[in-house]
């Protein structure tokens, strides 16, 4: 039961989380909470079916991968003002300037902050994840 309940809620789970994210920037909501949500969709594989039947078809090697091009983005979002001679954390467009949109959604730098945290946070919190259940495989020593 718990394996099909699992399997069941996997995908919604994920898309709340992305409409976390995407809310992030209109209301309450950021990348932070849309990592963890999507973090407890994949905390539900490994209680339910184990780290060795999760690894394989939900590629979670490549989580400490999808963790560092976060922070690399999160980072550029951050200090790439800076080589303009701005303030860091200064945002793109500027205050009253037209803001490029993608249907509903406003395309504003710090909806890609949100994603490169969103992408630490998931990368950091599987490969955690991993990491305790492939030790708690091998035992205690």
């Amino acid at each position: 039961m718990t394996r099909y309940v699992s399997r069941l809620l996997f995908a919604p789970t994920l898309m709340v989380a992305f409409a976390t994210l995407v809310k992030g920037y209109f209301g309450a909501g950021d990348g932070f909470a849309a990592g963890i949500i999507a973090a407890m969709a994949f905390l539900m594989q490994f209680v339910a079916f184990g780290e060795r039947e999760v690894r394989r078809p939900l590629h979670t090697r490549y989580a400490p991968a999808v963790g560092v091009s976060g922070l690399a983005l999160a980072l550029v979002v951050t200090f790439l003002p800076v080589l303009r001679g701005l303030p860091p954390m200064t945002h793109w467009p500027p205050p009253g300037a037209p803001v490029i949109h993608f249907g509903s959604i406003e395309l504003l730098t710090a909806f890609l902050f949100d994603v490169g945290v969103f992408l630490l946070v998931l990368g950091f919190s599987v490969t955690a994840l991993s990491l305790v259940a492939r030790a708690e495989l091998r035992g205690p020593r």
